[in-house]
């Protein structure tokens, strides 16, 4: 039901009302009673009130259709165009339902023609209406003037409108700055006006945020992955942040390339996208009658569905597309409607209702069906719903006349705009029924406000009608009214009324309220209060460490401010605290430092004044002993060394510091011993020390909050004595045990402990087996390698260095077992499995090395379990049978026959758990570089990568997938192969290699280049001739062989002979002189091209001779005849069958005679012998060899030497057996 203001459209209806005709609800004369489809557009206003509240109607016109089942009413023609975001333009609107691939064109509309066009007009419905949701705006606005979208509140960038192709990806994105804010605010992305994109993220769609700490701006990022045609619609981003809202919207538009009409599969294509199929992500669950790629069909037979729908009941229609797979039951339902529908005759209704009926508010509308049998039972539903009678209410009352049926439905309101039907028997037919409602008018307009901050504002509009319905707007918004909402809305009668109690400068805009006929808008203003300030801030001076409290007092109070030091803002902290109350600010620190010295400035927040002082720090002179660490500060250093001993100290402003040793002052200028002071510390230097310098050091510190002394004791000792020779009173399998006296003399300092060193008796290399100090005088070495002879001696260690070696001890032989494994770590994770990896131990024993023991343990407990029951040799083992999710330790043992080592143990549990590691291309060295071959060769590329789970390669060549006809790819888990085996000119080219896991993808690619023998120059000739020289000239050839050519071979024959010699070689030029020719001769010439893989195949001659004259004489030639040497092929010595030993090389001769030379071709079994490594082929002086290299049987057959010129062809044949060479016992 829609009021006639808010909503312009033409629907033709019938309506009995009170035994009245049907009539046009369009207000004006039908002027053709002709059959044609009806439209209608959509204009950009709110969907109609229904049952007091405001609520969207199918197809934006509250066109609906109930379906043929009883059990369900499906709904066709999409939801109620929303309202437009905040800052969307004006004539944007939500985009129509996605349409069938037949109906889809270049404009947004969509029209569907009625099931039967021989329907009159009159006989047409609203379940058969079709409404368009186009771009534009609707007729009554488009002379409006448009206004400017509000300025954003939280975007700083906002997503942008975009064009993508089909298959094509698009990223939109939204930026929110979050200087003023505490935490990340909350985005949403949405489709239409309710699809909440957040739970469609898959292979199609990804929502990432970011934050960069420096610009403090938060990004939020909407990627679409390979866009499909129904993605084309408005977006809408929309922002908050407590009390904050912004939002923005945004069309896409997919343009679809246009494909051919192609068999549909009924059962494939109503199938919707799940998780983990090749669709899974989409964007709209709505059916797509779209033609997808082929998938393999189960054998089963054939089944026509769409036949099997048509004969079946509606009610019948859910179990037919369960039973064959069809999930979109919408989307079937849409299409089978447009099918032809074959008319079945009624039986049970002589007369059955009009397909619709129009009723005014508050009126009363009587529905008649006629009977053919009267003794049918009848029932009446309402949307399904069965309508019962009830002795209370008159709303309903059921007549029966003869064989009419009738239901009248009294005070008609929008509850009743619903559609009905009557069944009788096993027959039923269906109406709908339209309430016109009369639209609700403005009487008193909005008036403009003009006020301050934190005054209360409110807004007065007047209607026609008590208990309508409104929309409060701000800047075209509409105005949120929850019970957290800073606005207020209550309605007296006729008057309604918008409150905002406490008011700010964000509420400056343009309001407005929307009725169903009209709109009324008004102005508010909200400036702030002139600042007053009651109290300013005073600079002070502190101590260090004691409080600092900032005051000041400005008028409004309520007005918020932030605090700066030196310019950059103060954050409240737990040694800060900003307090606000009333007119008071107030930062308090609550133990001062240095660096809280500086310019304090209070900014009140929207105001251009500001208040100000310094801070100045002071702090008493201090020395900081305790930061040496020596004990009863006294210092010990070896005499004959350099002392510097440098003391810290602090104090601001810095003081002066003077040294002393008893009464004499130290000074700076001191050769031997002198003192310097610098900011932070000072320092006391003696270049030699003495035995005199031991003694007590005093240090004075003066500035003027204070004064400080301190002491330093110096005292000047010497290396201890060496030990006497160490004693080994028992040795192990590996270890031993060892004693020793301590030295006779310490230096002057205690013994901080010692060093022991070993070596093998037979070696000069001594090894230390501690590196921290062993206070005791009792050591166990161990890892020792049984069976060799060792000694051991001790060094003895003071404060002030390591004392010369002991003697070393007699020689002790022990027995060691294998020591510990090494390099443990883990080699792959999974969801069941965790595979370590490890060295071998660095010292095994005598016994040899058996196997190893890999044990595990669940964190947190202390039960080791054997993961092998048997040893294993290699240094590898993969753990089975874990529980995902747990975590693990891993230790690992090596086994021998003096027993189990000590275990090897991993740092860190194991979380068992596939880890997702990025791909990374290893591109070869020799790949980074164009990689080139000739043609015919085998191009064999391995190319290494890393990442898990196993990576998705993928190969492009030129920006096209490869041919796997021409080019064979092969990808394991950690690298991918391409192989060409007779590289070709059109293999050249750029190969993309693209390797992906999940969202994770890395790139590569390869420059290769196949490359032949260049062709022949394209013209050779002879400029010039004198004396003995020729000067030829060419061009240079139009084939380079995919290479450059890098130079040209000239060649000369005599017109006699016709014997070609070669007079240059590697010539870069296209122009040379040919010198030394003989006088009388005549000559042609040739000239080869070459580039990297040799000389062209055939040579260029020139067309004329050049005939070398002697310089003043003129000889005459007498005319002869050359003798014809041309012959045809013929072998003077044929090929003689052959007996060879396998493994050893043999070779085929015959010798042939011909001119012009012949071709000769090698041949096994009939089929040519061509670029095959195992065979060499020579031909000299007419004598061709053909070398078999280290043959085998399979070389065994029959050969063939074939000579072929231009004046015929000849061949022989010959057999070779391979004898396999047997060894005698």
């Amino acid at each position: 039901m829609l009021a006639a203001p808010a909503w312009r459209f033409v629907c033709c209806t019938e309506a009995v009302a009170e035994g009245k005709e049907p009539v046009e609800t369009d207000g004006k004369k039908p002027e053709s009673t002709e059959p044609e489809p009806v439209q209608a557009v959509v204009a950009q206003e709110p969907c109609p009130a229904v049952n007091g509240s405001i609520q969207p109607q199918p197809g934006g016109v509250g066109v609906k259709e109930q379906a043929e089942s009883a059990n369900s009413t499906l709904k066709e023609e999409g939801t109620c165009s929303p309202p437009p975001p905040d800052d969307a333009k004006p004539a944007a609107t939500t985009p129509s339902p996605t349409p069938h691939p037949e109906d889809s064109s270049s404009t947004k509309k969509l029209s569907v023609e009625l099931p039967n066009d021989s329907v009159p007009v009159p006989a047409m419905g609203r379940k058969d209406s079709v409404w368009s949701l186009g771009e534009g705006q609707a007729p009554d606005e488009l002379e409006k003037p448009v206004d400017n979208p509000p300025l954003s509140t939280l975007l700083i960038e906002s997503p942008q409108s975009g064009t993508v192709t089909v298959g094509g990806d698009i990223t939109f994105v939204a930026k929110v700055e979050a200087k003023d804010l505490l935490r990340k605010p909350t985005v949403k992305w949405f489709k239409g006006k309710w699809m909440d994109l957040a739970s469609k993220t898959g292979k199609h769609l990804q929502l990432k945020e970011t934050f960069d700490r420096v610009t403090k701006v938060h990004t939020f990022e909407m990627h679409i992955i390979k866009a499909k045609d129904n993605y084309a619609g408005n977006y809408r981003c929309e922002v908050n942040y407590k009390d904050k809202f912004d939002s923005c919207s945004f069309d896409l538009e997919v343009k679809e390339a246009e494909t051919g009409s192609q068999n549909i599969d009924i059962r494939s294509a109503f199938k919707r996208s799940s998780e983990g199929q090749e669709d899974a992500g989409e964007l709209d669950f709505s059916g797509l009658l779209k033609h997808r790629e082929h998938k393999q069909q189960d054998d089963t037979p054939e089944v026509d569905v769409w036949e099997i729908l048509k004969n079946a009941r509606p009610d019948q229609y859910e179990k037919i597309a369960f039973m064959y797979g069809i999930t979109d039951l919408r989307g079937l339902l849409k299409r089978l409607k447009k099918m032809p529908k074959e008319e079945k005759k009624l039986e049970a209704f002589a007369k059955k209702l009009e397909p619709a009926y129009q009723v005014d508010k508050g009126g009363k509308i009587r529905l008649v069906v006629d009977l053919a049998d009267p003794t049918v039972e009848l029932k009446w539903y309402k949307n399904g719903q069965e309508i019962r009678p009830s002795p209370n209410q008159r709303k309903y009352i059921f007549e029966h006349k003869g064989t009419q049926r009738i239901m009248v439905i009294n005070n008609c309101s929008a509850n009743d705009d619903a559609a009905y039907s009557v069944v009788a028997g096993d027959e039923k037919c269906s109406t709908e029924l339209f309430v016109k409602e009369l639209p609700v008018k403005i009487v008193k307009g909005l008036e403009p406000v003009k006020t301050t901050v934190n005054e209360r504002i409110e807004l007065e509009c007047e209607v026609s009608e008590e208990g309508a319905q409104v929309k409060w707007l701000k800047n075209g918004v509409e105005v949120p009214t929850g019970v957290r909402s800073r606005y207020r809305v209550k309605c007296e009668g006729t008057k309604h009324f918008l409150v905002i109690d406490d008011a700010s400068r964000d509420d400056t805009g343009t309001y407005s309220i929307m009725a169903s006929g009209g709109t009324s808008e008004a102005h508010i203003q909200v400036d702030l209060k002139p600042l007053k300030v009651y109290q300013d801030l005073q600079d002070m001076t502190v101590l260090l460490g004691q409080p600092i409290k900032l005051h000041c007092e400005i008028y409004p109070g309520n007005v918020p401010g932030r605090w700066y030091r030196n310019g950059q803002l103060i954050q409240p902290s737990d040694r800060i605290n900003i307090i606000h109350r009333n007119k008071v600010h107030r930062l308090e620190i609550a133990a001062s430092s240095l660096h809280d010295a500086g310019d304090y400035t209070f900014v009140p927040e929207g105001y251009s004044q500001s208040l100000s002082a310094k801070i100045h720090i002071i702090d008493p002179p201090r020395v900081h002993l305790d930061s040496l660490n020596f004990p009863d500060n006294t210092v010990t250093v070896v005499a004959g060394n350099k002392l510097r001993l440098e003391i810290p100290i602090s104090g601001e402003p810095a003081p002066r510091v003077v040294w002393m040793k008893g009464e004499r002052v130290i000074l700076e200028s001191g050769h031997r011993v002198h003192a310097e002071t610098y900011s932070d510390h000072t320092s006391l230097t003696i270049e030699v020390t003495e035995r005199e310098d031991t003694g007590n050091y005093k240090i004075v510190l003066q500035n003027e909050a204070g004064e400080a002394t301190a002491s330093v004791k110096i005292k000047v000792v010497d290396i201890p004595d060496p030990p006497e020779a160490p004693l080994v009173p028992e040795v192990g399998g590996d270890w031993c045990s060892m004693t020793w006296e301590p030295p006779k003399y310490d230096g002057g300092s205690p013994i901080l402990g010692y060093y022991v060193e070993r070596k093998k008796k037979q070696s000069s290399r001594w090894m230390r087996l501690n590196f921290d100090l062993i206070k005791e005088t009792t050591f166990e070495p161990k890892k020792m390698i049984e069976g060799v002879p060792y000694e051991v001696r001790i060094f003895a260690v003071n404060a002030i260095g390591v004392s010369k070696p002991s003697e070393p001890s007699k020689a002790f032989t022990p027995l060691a077992v294998t020591s510990e494994p090494t390099m443990l770590v883990v080699d792959d994770v999974t969801d069941t499995t965790v595979t370590v990896k490890w060295r071998p131990p660095e010292t095994i024993g005598a016994a040899g090395l058996d196997g190893y023991l890999v044990e595990y343990c669940v964190e947190g407990t202390n039960d080791w379990v054997i993961s092998n029951k048997e040893l294993t040799e290699k240094t590898r083992y993969t753990i089975t049978g874990l529980s995902p999710g747990c975590k693990i330790l891993v230790r690992v043992k090596a086994v021998n026959a003096a027993g189990a080592s000590a275990p090897r143990t991993l740092q860190h549990a194991i979380l068992v758990k596939e880890v997702v590691e990025p791909p990374k291309i290893r591109v070869p060295r020799h790949l980074k570089q164009t990689y080139t071959r000739k043609v015919g060769e085998t191009v064999n590329l391995v190319v290494p990568f890393m990442g898990k789970p196993r990576p998705k390669v993928t190969w492009l060549k030129d920006g096209i997938p490869i041919e796997p006809s021409q080019v064979s790819i092969r990808n394991t888990d950690c690298d991918s192969i391409i192989f060409i085996r007779k590289a070709e000119r059109s293999h050249s080219g750029k190969y993309d290699m693209t390797v992906q896991v999940e969202n994770h993808v890395d790139t590569a690619i390869l420059d290769i280049q196949i490359v032949d023998l260049p062709g022949p120059p394209q013209c050779v000739n002879i400029e010039d001739v004198w004396g003995g020289n020729v000067a030829l000239v060419w061009t240079p050839p139009k084939d380079n062989g995919n290479a450059p050519i890098t130079g040209y071979t000239i060649q000369k024959a005599d017109k006699k002979t016709m014997e070609w010699f070669t007079c240059i070689e590697h010539y870069h030029r296209n122009c040379i002189t040919i010198t030394e020719l003989v006088v009388g001769n005549e000559y042609f010439f040739r000239i080869f091209s070459e580039n990297m893989c040799g000389l062209s195949e055939t040579a260029t001659q020139t067309k004329k001779s050049a005939l070398i004259v002697k310089e003043g004489l003129q000889m005459k030639t007498q005319e002869y005849n050359d003798h014809d040497f041309k012959e045809a092929p013929k072998f003077t010595q044929p090929l003689i069958n052959t007996f060879a030993v396998a493994g050893y090389n043999t070779t085929l001769n015959c010798s042939v005679r011909a001119n012009p030379r012949p071709k000769v071709i090698w041949m096994k079994n009939k089929i040519t012998i061509i670029d095959d490594p195992r065979y060499r082929m020579f031909s000299s002086q007419g004598v061709c060899t053909l070398e078999i290299r280290k043959p085998s049987p399979y070389d065994g057959g029959m050969y063939t030497c074939k000579a072929i010129n231009e004046l015929g062809e000849a061949q022989v044949d010959c057999k070779l057996e391979v004898k396999v060479q047997t060894q005698e016992l």
